[in-house]
């Protein structure tokens, strides 16, 4: 297993890697387009085969996570990618890091409050409006529930402290 940034020779790999899973090489947030494989990045490698990725950017004192997949479900990669964010978030100076997920990711909303996660935010119709702009969007994600709305999700951090 080997954790790396993303750097340009991945960018290739990686746009396939989103295609094949996001049936598009552009991804949506809050009613504007992105290009994970033009984003920073962490990948996680097994047998020099992808099996993770992490997409993100950081802006000001946020960072937004666009991605994150894992083809080897239930053995940490999600997780340990995400907490690698976070940390780089923290050690960038970001006080904050925001991603969205759409209504049918009951799982994946789970996941995110399991880390510290909170909504703040549902933008009601967004999905809808989206499928304009990426068509292959489908109207039924996750155990066949209606997508229609977007779910605004942030970790709030707090710098670390020099006091012992």
């Amino acid at each position: 297993m080997t954790r790396s940034e993303l750097t340009d020779q991945d960018r290739e790999e990686v746009a396939s890697f989103i295609q094949k899973h996001w049936q598009s090489q552009v991804v949506m947030s809050q009613g504007r387009k992105f290009y994970p494989h033009k984003e920073e990045g962490l990948l996680e490698r097994r047998d020099d085969k992808l099996v993770g990725l992490l997409s993100y950017r950081i802006e000001d004192d946020a960072m937004e996570i666009f991605t994150l997949n894992s083809t080897l479900v239930g053995v940490g990669i999600g997780a340990s990618l995400m907490l690698d964010a976070i940390e780089k978030a923290r050690s960038k100076g970001c006080t904050r890091v925001f991603l969205t997920t759409t209504n049918d990711r009951l799982r994946a909303i789970g996941f995110y409050q399991r880390l510290g996660f909170r909504m703040v935010a549902i933008n009601l119709g967004v999905v809808d409006e989206a499928r304009k702009a990426k068509p292959e969007i489908p109207e039924f994600g996750e155990r066949n529930v209606r997508m229609r709305d977007e779910i605004v999700m942030e970790l709030s951090l707090k710098p670390y402290s020099n006091d012992s």
